[in-house]
């Protein structure tokens, strides 16, 4: 109960209007990546009152500052333990989204996840970043698993259909990382984000592919 009330107050608090059967899911992701993660080594955070501010919520903020298209297709690069992609998947079931990671027990998990939550429109993918070739491109890839903006772009930029978007999940305002972006790309936004119950700073950096490069 107690997460369950943490996870409704989160939500209420990022403005979010989600029916019991979505935050039914999303504990239920929170659940499977604490069984999990004791085997898989899928997050440094062991405790679920923790993975739910530092995982969901702050997948979850993302939400306001992507495209609200319908059929959206989205790449979750470095996805890891699913994050921010699962969440999203929850929330926003008429988007098509991808979980693409290189090592094979942490799609093993994300396979087990998208089965067990019966999250049909998902697709998991084991591969590098550079050579993952969709057969249609995507709307929007996002990451919060690099470590420097540049090499995401870089690595991912090939993904996105041309004019689609590059998102990048920052801590704080990444300013250097910013003036060593590629040619090509053109910075839309770097909006502030407040995560319900996680202190420090976070950003989200989006930047519009004006061309693609492989």
């Amino acid at each position: 109960m107690r997460l369950e009330g943490a996870l409704a107050a989160g939500i209420a608090a990022l403005g979010l209007d989600l029916d019991a059967a979505a935050q039914s899911k999303l504990l239920a992701y929170v659940a499977l990546l604490d069984k999990w993660n004791h085997t898989y080594n899928l997050t440094a955070i062991r405790d679920p009152e923790r993975m739910l501010t530092h995982h969901l919520l702050d997948a979850l903020v993302t939400l306001a500052h992507l495209p609200q298209t319908r059929a959206l297709r989205l790449i979750d690069v470095g996805s890891g333990g699913g994050l921010p992609g699962v969440p999203l998947a929850i929330v926003r079931p008429d988007w098509h989204i991808t979980l693409l990671d290189s090592k094979q027990k942490k799609t093993t998990f994300l396979r087990q996840v998208a089965a067990e939550l019966r999250l049909r429109h998902v697709a998991v993918a084991t591969s590098r970043v550079e050579d993952y070739a969709p057969e249609v491109p995507f709307d929007v890839a996002i990451s919060r698993a690099f470590a420097e903006l540049a090499p995401f772009v870089a690595g991912a930029r090939h993904l996105v259909r041309l004019g689609g978007h590059l998102v990048a999940m920052k801590g704080a305002y990444p300013q250097g990382e910013l003036a060593a972006l590629p040619e090509g790309v053109r910075v839309v936004a770097v909006p502030a984000l407040h995560v319900p119950g996680l202190d420090g700073a976070r950003h989200l950096v989006i930047v519009q592919a004006n061309g693609q490069s492989r």
